[in-house]
C-alpha cells in the first residue's frame, strides 16, 4: 500500500522544480502543488488501509463464529 512507501523521491522532484531554470514561477507552483497532493493522497491512502486492515482483523472472530469465514 501507498503508505509504506518512502515519500523521498517525491520530495527530491519537489526541490528540482523548485531548484529549476526552466519553469517560470507559475509553473513550479502548480508543479509543487501537484507533488504536495500526490503525498497527501499516499497518506490519506495507507490511513484508510490500515483502519480497515484493524476493522477486518476485528470483524474476523465475528464473521468465523457466523460462518461466514
Amino acid at each position: 500500500m501507498s503508505s509504506h512507501k518512502d515519500h523521498s523521491h517525491l520530495e527530491k522532484i519537489k526541490e528540482a522544480i523548485e531548484k529549476s531554470d526552466h519553469l517560470n514561477d507559475h509553473d513550479k507552483s502548480e508543479s509543487v502543488k501537484h507533488i504536495e497532493e500526490w503525498i497527501l493522497e499516499d497518506k490519506a491512502e495507507g490511513t484508510l488501509y490500515k483502519e480497515l486492515m484493524e476493522l477486518t482483523s476485528g470483524m474476523k472472530p465475528i464473521l468465523a463464529e457466523l460462518g461466514l469465514i
